[in-house]
């Protein structure tokens, strides 16, 4: 890909996910590449990130191949926007980070229930944690 901008894979079969990568995507001024999980090839690209890292959580692949997860994946992306940077900088206030990151995995297991799915009840009973 010749886009040099951050790639933000996401949940492209859940509702609730769309949203906040759509969120995401206007809040940091396109400064991010959306991209769902599940779209055919993705994962093929990024050969270190795991499905079942993505059910788990939003990942953010940086510029220089790194890889960033769940909630710090959305204070990074948040701090490419000026605007928005000394709010992401509260993340990485010591116990900030904890708090959120338990906020964010209790959303990312009932992310289903918050907004439904795109697919069809048998395809989404594939990528449902059991």
């Amino acid at each position: 890909m010749d886009d040099a901008r951050p790639v933000l894979l996401y949940d492209g079969h859940c509702r609730f996910c769309i949203a906040q990568a759509d969120r995401l995507r206007r809040w940091t001024g396109d400064r991010i590449h959306l991209v769902s999980f599940r779209d055919p090839g993705v994962l093929e690209r990024y050969p270190s990130i795991t499905s079942d890292a993505c059910e788990q959580a939003i990942q953010l692949v940086l510029p220089d191949g790194r890889v960033v997860t769940g909630a710090e994946a959305a204070a990074r992306a948040l701090a490419l926007r000026p605007p928005f940077a000394p709010l992401a900088a509260l993340y990485f206030v010591p116990g900030i980070r904890q708090l959120v990151g338990a906020a964010y995995r209790l959303v990312a297991r009932n992310r289903f229930r918050l907004g439904g799915k795109v697919c069809t009840d048998e395809t989404c009973r594939l990528h449902e944690p059991h």
